[in-house]
């Protein structure tokens, strides 16, 4: 029973890590992350598979947390999907460091490593392990050379940028 709940405990604490050569932004203002963001691309999760407009939108919960809203299209099911969860910080709410949960007690890390710090036009976001990545800005489109900056610094960190999914917001 020990063992048992030795590994729960890190099975439970592995969600909410952060992957190697990942660094939470600093100075991080959740007033002005909070709002719709929408998906420019990421790497494929049978949770999103074959979504297209995919957005994510944030608001204060009465909590202290975050209200997390994603919505997506299928066009395979010819309808709009939407799932709803929560956020909190896992440090201070001056660092990007966050765990959400969509599915009751379980959370996972949510990991902004890349901001537009002045403006809050576009992030970069990861889960626990290198296997999430999303790329986020304020517009369904982003240029072409930003697109290009940010891929670079997810490989930089060791994303497999190769991967990703450009979602269609058409």
């Amino acid at each position: 029973m020990k063992i048992l709940s030795i590994l729960w405990v890190a099975f439970l604490t592995g969600c909410v890590g952060i992957p190697e050569n990942v660094k939470p932004v600093d100075n991080f203002k959740l007033e002005k992350y909070l709002g719709k963001w929408y998906e420019i691309a990421r790497l494929d999760h049978s949770f999103e598979r074959g979504l297209t407009h995919v957005t994510a939108e944030y608001s204060l919960r009465g909590d202290g947390g975050v209200r997390v809203v994603n919505r997506g299209y299928s066009a395979k099911e010819a309808k709009w999907e939407d799932v709803e969860g929560k956020a909190y910080f896992v440090e201070g709410s001056d660092q990007g460091f966050l765990k959400v949960s969509f599915w009751g007690p379980f959370y996972g890390a949510y990991i902004v490593f890349g901001l537009d710090h002045a403006h809050y036009q576009y992030s970069l976001v990861c889960g626990p392990d290198k296997s999430y990545l999303w790329i986020l800005a304020r517009n369904p489109q982003i240029k072409e050379d930003l697109k290009e900056i940010l891929i670079e610094k997810a490989a930089a960190s060791g994303f497999e940028t190769s991967q990703l999914i450009f979602v269609k917001h058409d």
